[in-house]
């Protein structure tokens, strides 16, 4: 997609905007239940930003998918907890759901996991003033699930929905998830196809904004091998470059030749060369042995591809090949490639839906809420759904520092955002 696209589709959106219209008494009631309920969903928020649930932390991330789920029994909603298989290394999901035909089947989207594991020294909900709080996955994306609780909260203490189908899917394994997808993913793509509309609750982009696009993520790895021998004899007839040398030519050149298309980028995370290497797939851990004079034979590089489109991201791929195939001497280089995340479009479906959002945060006295610049987004498990639904993204809590020590959640917002959701639900359910 052409950014002139980008910028076009938006005016478009600032076009259709709506103007402010009163809240009927049921919003109202619905306003009362949300501001009634807020410290005690700050409170929550702290108590499962206190337990680690690293991806890599099974046990961790079920223990809050099951608070998560008392919370929802609590409100009537049947809940499941759905275990992945050993192979996978990953925790299962947390679903909860009601039943019923009014107005559009909603799949509301969250995630348990964070990118901070057990070990990590960032594990605590600490105030830093009045409003802001350092918090370990509090922002990404555990108060955008303390959302999703409490606007459904609200409209159940008003006898909102009943006859409603809405789904609750909590992923366990976002930041990192379990292969195959077929797996890790199947509950949630088949929640989206007895949906009519997903509602992403990843993190807020700005008050203003939600997301109707978002980039796709692959994988990639490159191994290279080369003559293992004494230093003195490298770049002669026997020797050659060695696995180093020949690594380094090929991520110069991805560098030098496929970067520049927009909404295309690459980051290679890890890389490994010497004599030996040892990485663990499961850890995302290394080691690498090797003297400065014997020639480097073998070397590991493991990167991540985004991409806007499925065309996008196969002429990237085929750059990347042929670039692979060109070997210094005495050395051979192969790359694989795996999908992630597809690619979320911005689909004329997915603009309606922004423009009813944009509504209810004019009616709410919130300001315009347009479209978010998809090449700053990363990917999200929206984007396993899109084929199948209309969807929006980027609903969840504001703040800053997400996947990093300094990760803070802006709990003044919490409250607005909610009363955002839950009078996008109602009226969704309502129809």
């Amino acid at each position: 997609m052409k950014k002139n696209q980008y910028l076009f589709i938006l005016l478009i959106t600032i076009s259709l905007s709506g103007f402010s219209q009163k809240l009927s008494k049921t919003e109202k009631k619905i306003i009362s239940s949300v501001e009634k309920n807020n410290s005690e969903a700050i409170q929550f928020l702290e108590k499962v930003v206190n337990i680690n649930s690293g991806t890599l932390n099974i046990e961790g991330v079920k223990k809050v998918g099951i608070v998560f789920k008392d919370a929802f029994d609590a409100i009537n909603f049947r809940t499941s907890w759905i275990e992945m298989p050993s192979e996978l290394n990953r925790s299962g999901h947390l679903f909860a759901e009601t039943s019923g035909k009014k107005g559009k089947k909603l799949l509301l989207i969250g995630h348990l996991d964070t990118v901070f594991e057990e070990d990590s020294p960032f594990q605590k909900f600490e105030m830093v003033n009045d409003s802001i709080a350092h918090a370990p996955g509090g922002n990404d994306m555990k108060g955008g699930n303390v959302i999703i609780l409490y606007a459904l909260k609200a409209l159940q203490e008003n006898g909102l929905l009943e006859n409603a189908q809405i789904i609750a899917a909590f992923t366990g394994d976002e930041e990192s998830t379990g292969k195959p997808l077929t797996i890790s993913r199947k509950d949630l793509v088949a929640a989206a196809k007895k949906s009519d509309i997903a509602l992403g609750f990843e993190t807020s982009t700005g008050f203003n904004y939600a997301t109707v696009a978002r980039r796709g993520s692959s994988g990639w790895e490159v191994e290279v091998t080369g003559e293992r021998a004494h230093s003195s004899g490298i770049f002669n007839e026997a020797t050659g470059a060695g696995a180093i040398f020949e690594m380094s030519r090929i991520l110069n050149s991805f560098y030098e030749e496929v970067k520049g298309e927009e909404y295309l980028s690459f980051n290679p995370g890890i890389l490994l060369g010497g004599t030996f290497i040892d990485y663990d797939v499961k850890t995302g851990k290394g080691d690498a042995f090797g003297k400065t004079n014997v020639v480097a034979q073998t070397a590991l590089v493991k990167g991540g591809l985004r991409f806007m489109s499925e065309a996008q991201k196969e002429n990237a791929r085929n750059k990347m090949r042929e670039i692979v195939a060109k070997n210094l001497p005495n050395t051979s280089a192969t790359i694989h490639f795996e999908d992630s995340y597809p690619a979320m479009g911005p689909t004329a479906g997915n603009l309606d839906l922004l423009k009813q959002l944009n509504q209810v945060s004019l009616d709410l006295k919130q300001g315009e809420v347009i479209a978010y610049d998809p090449g700053k987004r990363g990917a999200a498990d929206t984007s396993f759904v899109a084929a199948y639904v209309d969807a929006l993204d980027g609903l969840g809590t504001m703040g800053t520092g997400a996947h990093t020590p300094e990760e803070t959640v802006n709990l003044n917002t919490i409250e607005a955002l909610t009363k955002r959701t839950a009078i996008l639900i109602y009226r969704l359910i309502h129809q």
